[in-house]
């Protein structure tokens, strides 16, 4: 390879002059600007139109100020409060994706390759391009040729050819021009080649950094989550509008006909005031509105917010990135997961383990291959491969290509003079692809040949000789013994790959066959790791389908798949590509759920069998890390990418895993799962109390009594009930026993028949207890007597909270013992300590606007005993519908 790149001094010049690569980050929406957008929400609309009105009245001497002034202060709060979360929040996973997800270009500098980030590149840098790679800037090839696709830039799909400009190019106006076959562009990403690039535009000059702005994602199919929630919401929005409907004709019903003692003439008299109705209509509209406002769960999209940015976190901590928060919940939902073998269930670290001649006789190390088999060995690894050598020495080390490709050059480079015995070129090539399953290169210089590497299956049949250790040429058949040791090896685990040369030249991207020479095979060990057992058995029993996906022959993926756990029965099932096409969907659709391996297997299949999985309802999983898994990657449901995988593989997945390991899919499972349970835990509790109090406020009137929570008071009980618990449910633990749980459907309801039973007793539990405190003469009794019964209802309202509180503690967990894990929620704690001691406060200074005139030790006292009731008796419910109904 040629000698290009900058020096370290010619780098900073570089930058001095031309800057460097990084973009200019996109603006964001301000917080003011989502503040003010958040105003628009439907149900905020309406309270400020409310508000409008009711200020009016107030203005005409038909209402009281401190009305409208709670109403303001509410609407403020609860809008800056939610804006101020979801702001920071998104500010918060925005600096995470930037830290852990920056591109690694490979950089000619100082004479030697070197890996750098992205942001790091200057004018002039020389970057090796190959295939998968995302083109870091714009410039022109220097050596090489590639097949890109522009359609991030330009949006046609079609791959474009580009190839090193001739010395007398003449720039055109149409030199910018995506088609102009000589110029590369920033964002393109490699299908196929390599190529050295020199980079001429750095950063915002770049073509991408100057329409990055405009850039748009595809429309994706609704995550199982939004439609859960889509649902729920359509179902909670039908219970209170009918609720506020019903409640404001009960209020008007109670204030015209109740109030006037249902006599006829002086319920005439009463309407005769039209100032006086229009008020009570206003107020009964009102009314209404607040009770839509506390039916509907607004804080639950803040929940959603909050808990998937904390557990996102804490994922990063665990090597997993999420690119997409949809993604997270999403894989606690996965009922099937097609996982690549090589770097998620095996380790990754592949190893040249033996070389094999056609003579059958074994090699440990390079060093043991002499003479002139071991020189054509050395040409066969150094000349066709997309893998690089950087340094010498103890510096030197394997980069660029696949796992595979830096394990076979690692086999020989720098282990012998062998290593260079050869002066050769290449001029021309075959990457490798799904269809001829090897790559070729042709070679001049001391030999003249192409040089074949690939599946052994397709070699060996256009092998019609071997070289010996001679280098000497003997007829090849199938009764040679490289043929068992081939099977031997896949028996053992160990992945076979066959070497050969031909006389014959490249001719496009079509090699003539039949009259090659095996070179020999080499057999690649990968051990399974240790951990990826356990996890993958951990998540089969999770109700997650594990299917291994490998271009391995059929017997060394029976192995590593029995190694690994996958193989346990005879109902398990093991099918070829080749197997697999011939199936029809139907059949496929039969089978798929016995389904554990699929050996030799292609791009296509994944594509296929992510479309198959889906049309069987299932929530689908699929990790890669080429760019022909991209497709795959982006149908499925939750995309894997794997960290040391191409840079477009990762913009197709919803999650990379940074270490490439499978513990790390089984930790995104629990998230999801969690993040779903959390999402469950504050339904509990937001319905219990909502139900509650569309409850409590509906049949009041209708027994001629005064509603017992004012609009100001549902009002602070929607603030500090929604937000405020959104960061405390937030923040709940991921548990071990979340993954014993059996996936949920796609379609299956949010809320459980067990969700339902905490919901009804709760609820009625809390109208039943308050019916008793505002009606029994004996709970009155403890209350200081007064006309308005002002001590009475701050009780009832301090009842209400309290009553809230500790039904929180209810909701977070479904054990018995409800401190079950808490010190792992810390958040929940100081959550629910301020909601305390704000209550507390209010208590004693909302004075008229939030209808509080303190209470006395003994009223508390009542308060107190009368809210904790709630927590005995959702024990018992526990106790009886925990293995009922879950």
């Amino acid at each position: 390879m040629k000698n290009y790149g900058l020096t370290s001094a010619q780098v900073q010049e570089s930058k001095s002059k031309y800057g460097d690569n990084r973009l200019t980050e996109q603006e964001t929406e301000g917080f003011w600007s989502s503040f003010k957008d958040n105003l628009g929400d439907p149900m905020i609309k309406i309270l400020c139109v409310a508000l409008v009105i009711n200020a009016a009245f107030a203005f005409l001497g038909q209402t009281e100020w401190y009305e409208s002034v709670g109403i303001a202060i509410a609407v403020f709060l609860a809008t800056f409060v939610s804006t101020f979360s979801e702001y920071k929040n998104e500010k918060a996973f925005q600096k995470l994706q930037e830290e852990a997800s920056q591109i690694i270009c490979k950089v000619h500098r100082d004479g030697e390759i070197s890996e750098i980030s992205i942001n790091d590149l200057v004018v002039g840098d020389c970057v090796l391009l190959q295939t998968g790679d995302k083109v870091p800037a714009d410039g022109v090839l220097l050596e090489g040729e590639l097949s890109v696709d522009q359609a991030v830039l330009n949006g046609e799909t079609q791959e474009a050819r580009k190839t090193v400009m001739p010395s007398d190019y003449a720039e055109t106006e149409a030199a910018m021009d995506f088609l102009n076959e000589y110029k590369i562009f920033r964002g393109s990403v490699v299908c196929s080649g390599n190529a050295v690039m020199s980079v001429a535009t750095v950063g915002d000059k770049s073509v991408y950094g100057q329409i990055a702005g405009e850039l748009q994602q595809d429309d994706e199919r609704d995550t199982p989550l939004k439609v859960k929630l889509s649902n729920l919401a359509h179902g909670i929005s039908k219970f209170g509008y009918i609720g506020g409907v019903l409640i404001a004709l009960a209020l008007l019903f109670q204030r015209i006909v109740i109030h006037n003692g249902f006599d006829i003439a002086r319920i005439i008299a009463y309407c005769s005031n039209w100032m006086t109705v229009a008020n009570d209509l206003v107020q009964a509209l009102m009314f209404a509105v607040i009770i839509i406002v506390m039916a509907v769960p607004e804080g639950l999209p803040l929940m959603i917010a909050i808990v998937s940015a904390l557990n996102m976190g804490k994922m990063l901590k665990d090597n997993v990135l999420v690119r997409k928060i949809a993604g997270i919940e999403t894989a606690g939902s996965l009922n099937i997961l097609f996982s690549d073998k090589t770097g998620t269930i095996t380790k990754g670290q592949l190893e040249v383990v033996v070389f094999v001649s056609g003579s059958d006789r074994e090699y440990k190390s390079f060093e043991q291959v002499t003479g002139e088999l071991g020189k054509l060995l050395s040409v066969s690894i150094h000349h066709n491969t997309s893998a690089v050598v950087s340094g010498t020495g103890k510096q030197m080390k394997v980069i660029g290509g696949n796992a595979t490709e830096r394990a076979i050059l690692g086999f020989a480079a720098g282990k012998s003079e062998l290593a260079s015995a050869a002066s050769a070129a290449v001029v021309a090539d075959i990457p490798f692809n799904s269809k001829n399953k090897y790559s070729a290169s042709q070679i001049e210089g001391d030999r003249n040949i192409s040089l074949i590497k690939g599946a052994p299956e397709k070699i060996l049949d256009k092998c019609a000789h071997y070289y010996d250790e001679s280098g000497a040429r003997h007829e090849l058949n199938e009764n040679n013994a490289v043929f068992k040791k081939i099977d031997e090896l896949a028996s053992r685990a160990i992945r076979v790959l066959a070497l050969a040369t031909s006389d014959e030249k490249i001719d496009g991207d079509a090699l003539p066959g039949g009259n090659w020479t095996l070179v020999g095979v080499i057999g690649i060990r990968d051990e399974v790791r240790p951990e990826s057992v356990f996890a993958i058995k951990e998540v089969q029993n999770a109700g997650v389908q594990v299917v291994m996906i490998t271009g391995d022959r059929q017997d060394t993926a029976v192995a590593i798949a029995k190694e690994a756990g996958l193989l346990k029965n005879d109902l398990d099932i093991v099918i070829t590509s080749d197997e697999l096409a011939r199936m029809t969907d139907d059949d496929l659709k039969k089978q798929l759920k016995n389904i554990c391996v699929i050996a030799r297997a292609l791009p296509s299949d994944k594509s296929r069998l992510v479309r198959i999985a889906q049309d069987l309802d299932l929530v689908v999983g699929m990790t890669g890390d080429g760019v022909n898994d991209s497709p795959a990657l982006k149908a499925a449901d939750v995309g894997f990418a794997m960290g040391g995988g191409t840079e477009v593989a990762k913009e197709a997945s919803e999650i990379i895993i940074m270490d490439d390991n499978f513990s790390s899919i089984d930790k995104a499972i629990l998230y999801g799962r969690t993040i779903f349970n959390s999402i469950r835990k504050f339904i509990i509790f937001q319905l219990t109390i909502n139900v509650g109090a569309v409850l409590i406020s509906f049949v009041s009137p209708l027994i001629g009594m005064q509603n017992p929570l004012s609009i100001t008071q549902i009002l602070w009980i929607n603030l500090v009930m929604d937000t405020l618990a959104a960061l405390a449910f937030g923040g709940e633990p991921a548990l071990k026993r979340f993954m014993r749980e059996k996936p949920k459907k796609r379609d299956e309801n949010i809320v459980s028949a067990y969700m339902w039973s905490a919901i009804l007793v709760g609820s009625l539990l809390t109208f039943v207890l308050s019916m008793l405190l505002l009606r029994s003469d004996f709970t009155r009794s403890f209350f200081r007597a007064d006309e308005g019964n002002r001590y009475l209802l701050t009780g009832y309202f301090a009842f209400f909270i309290f009553t809230s509180v500790f039904n929180a503690f209810n909701a977070r967990t479904d054990q018995i013992n409800l401190f079950d894990n808490i010190r792992e929620n810390r958040g929940f704690l100081r959550v629910i300590a301020l909601i305390v001691t704000v209550q507390v406060l209010m208590t004693y200074l909302g004075g008229v606007i939030l209808r509080c005139y303190g209470l006395t030790l003994n009223e508390w006292s009542v308060v107190l005993v009368m809210s904790f009731i709630i927590i005995p008796v959702d024990i018992i419910r526990k106790a009886f519908a925990k293995n009922a109904l879950k």
